[in-house]
């Protein structure tokens, strides 16, 4: 365990991102869920936490719950595998546009699909970071990076009608310029039973920098859409950029569906019985 219950959710680790990167508000919005989840009776020790690599990654240092540091692309694997071991957990995972939505995507429409109770963080910047802002999977055509430097000629993926096409029910997009909207959406997907996506418009202020646009565009929608298809007009919108739950619905969780009650964590042998099982398949094998 790296935190204690009595301490602050932030960690004493040096913060290292650009002076007005969007990162800090995901940290302080998570902060603040944390804060809000606990005063609702969910427990600190039960709340895990993972990463992938990327300037998003370093939330994990800056936050003290506990967790695994996952590797690219693979933090929404790694806290299935948590969720599915101990059903009793909460589990959030903090991923890059390039890391969540270009290794990591078919680990995220699985998820969706089997609706497994997660909740993804994307920090969703248009570039990897990290490694000096090449195009990522959402960068818009004609982004000039390392990479592409007379502008990329792709157009940009659309990760929300990916997923809600990919069966996800609870879709959300957030902005840290509205820190209490951002807040309440990461409390809402947490609590939510099934798989949740908050995909987080952060601008990058080194390599892309959107706060102008997004401080015009962006539009707080008051209920979510009803159906899957409305859900998909929704983004397809080019006047504004609408922020919040965009779609929600309650479906079986998968680990429920394989065993409905149990808890591997706690329904399992203790080490003499696991000792004396193993012994006796080996006696039936001789």
């Amino acid at each position: 365990m790296k935190m204690d219950e009595e301490l602050s959710v932030e960690s004493d680790v040096e913060n290292t991102w650009c002076p007005g990167c969007g990162n800090f508000g995901i940290l302080n919005a998570v902060k603040k869920a944390v804060e809000r989840l606990e005063s609702e009776g969910f427990h600190r020790s039960h709340l895990l936490i993972s990463a992938g690599i990327g300037c998003h990654g370093k939330i994990f240092d800056y936050l003290n719950l506990s967790g695994l540091y996952s590797l690219h692309g693979r933090e929404t694997a790694t806290i299935q595998g948590m969720k599915f071991a101990n059903p009793s957990l909460k589990v959030i995972a903090f991923g890059g546009d390039g890391n969540a939505y270009g290794e990591g995507l078919a680990h995220l429409i699985f998820a969706a699909r089997r609706n497994s109770d997660i909740t993804l963080i994307v920090h969703n910047n248009g570039n990897y970071a990290l490694t000096t802002g090449q195009k990522s999977p959402t960068s818009i055509k004609g982004f000039k990076g390392p990479s592409t430097p007379d502008g990329s000629v792709e157009e940009p993926i659309d990760p929300l009608d990916v997923l809600l096409s990919s069966g996800a029910g609870f879709i959300s997009r957030g902005y840290p310029g509205k820190m209490a909207h951002l807040t309440e959406l990461i409390v809402e997907a947490v609590k939510h039973q099934g798989f949740s996506l908050v995909d987080v418009l952060q601008p990058c202020v080194t390599f892309n920098d959107t706060y102008e646009k997004y401080n015009e565009l962006v539009e707080v929608l008051e209920e979510p859409a009803e159906t899957r298809k409305e859900a998909v007009e929704l983004l397809e919108k080019e006047e504004s950029i609408p922020i919040g739950i965009l779609y929600k619905e309650k479906m079986p969780v998968f680990n429920e569906k394989i065993y409905p009650e149990k808890n591997p964590m706690e329904d399992r042998m203790d080490e003499k019985e696991r000792f004396e099982a193993v012994k006796k398949i080996l006696e039936e094998r001789r």
